[in-house]
C-alpha cells in the first residue's frame, strides 16, 4: 500500500499538469500545506521516537545536523526542486543529470524511515511529493526536453521512496541502524520544510491564505496523534 500510494502521488502530480494545468498559488499554498504537515509530523513524531529509541541522544543531535548539512549539498545540484523551486534556465540544452541525480537520492532517502515509523510519515511524504510532482513535470515540459527523457525521469523519481522502503526493510544494516537514519533524515525534513514555510512572500506582505494552509497541515497531525 505504502509502495502504491507513493507512486500515485507523483502521477497525481503529473496528471494535474496535464489537465487541470495549476497556477502558482495554488501550488504555493499546496507546498505550504505540505511543508507545515510534514514539519509537524517530523516533530511531533519521528523526533520523539528516534530519541526515545536511542540511548545517545548526542549521537542523534549530531546526526540530524548531519542531515540538514547533507540535504543542503543536494540542493546545490538540485538547485531547490526538493522545496518546489527550480532554480534552472528553462531553455537548457543538455539533460538536467545534476538534477536528476539529487532528486532520486532525495526521494530513495525520503523512504528509508517509512517502514518503521506510524503512517503519519507516509501520509506527509505523500502530500509533500503531490506539488513537488507539479513544479518537476512543469519545468520539464517547459524545458523542451524529449518525452522519452521526461517519461525517465519522472518514472524513477516516482520509483526511489518505495525503493528506499524496500531497501530500510529487507537490507538487515539498514534496519540495524533505523533509528540513527532516521536521525539522519529528520535533518533533511527540517530543512525542506522550513525553507517551504519560512520563505518571504511577495512583498514581505503577511498572506492569509498561505498561513490558513499552514495552520491546517500543522492542525491535522495534532488531530491525528493518538
Amino acid at each position: 500500500m505504502s509502495y502504491f500510494l507513493l507512486i500515485l502521488a507523483v502521477l497525481a502530480g503529473v496528471l494535474l499538469v496535464f489537465t487541470l494545468k495549476p497556477n502558482k498559488n495554488f501550488v504555493r499554498l499546496l507546498l505550504a500545506f505540505s511543508g507545515a504537515y510534514l514539519l509537524s509530523v517530523t516533530i511531533l513524531h519521528l523526533l520523539p521516537e528516534v530519541y526515545q529509541n536511542s540511548s545517545n541522544t548526542k549521537l542523534v543531535g549530531i546526526l540530524i545536523l548531519v542531515g540538514i548539512i547533507i540535504q543542503s549539498v543536494l540542493e546545490s545540484f538540485s538547485k531547490g526542486a526538493e522545496h518546489g523551486h527550480i532554480h534552472l534556465h528553462s531553455d537548457a540544452t543538455e539533460f538536467p543529470w545534476m538534477l536528476f541525480v539529487s532528486l532520486s537520492i532525495h526521494a530513495f532517502s525520503e523512504g528509508l524511515p517509512i517502514h518503521h515509523a506510524d503512517d503519519n510519515l507516509l501520509w506527509a511524504i505523500v502530500v509533500h511529493k503531490i506539488p513537488i510532482a507539479i513544479v518537476l513535470t512543469t519545468f520539464l515540459l517547459h524545458a523542451k526536453y524529449s518525452k522519452k527523457s521526461i517519461f525517465l525521469f519522472l518514472t524513477v523519481f516516482a520509483f526511489m521512496s518505495p525503493l528506499g522502503i524496500l531497501i530500510g526493510d529487507k537490507v538487515a544494516l539498514i534496519t540495524k541502524y533505523h533509528t540513527e537514519i532516521t536521525a539522519l533524515i529528520i535533518g533533511v525534513f527540517l530543512h525542506i520544510s522550513t525553507i517551504i514555510l519560512f520563505e518571504s512572500t511577495e512583498n514581505h506582505k503577511f498572506n492569509y491564505k498561505k498561513f490558513g494552509a499552514i495552520i491546517l497541515g500543522v492542525l491535522l497531525t495534532i488531530f491525528s496523534m493518538h
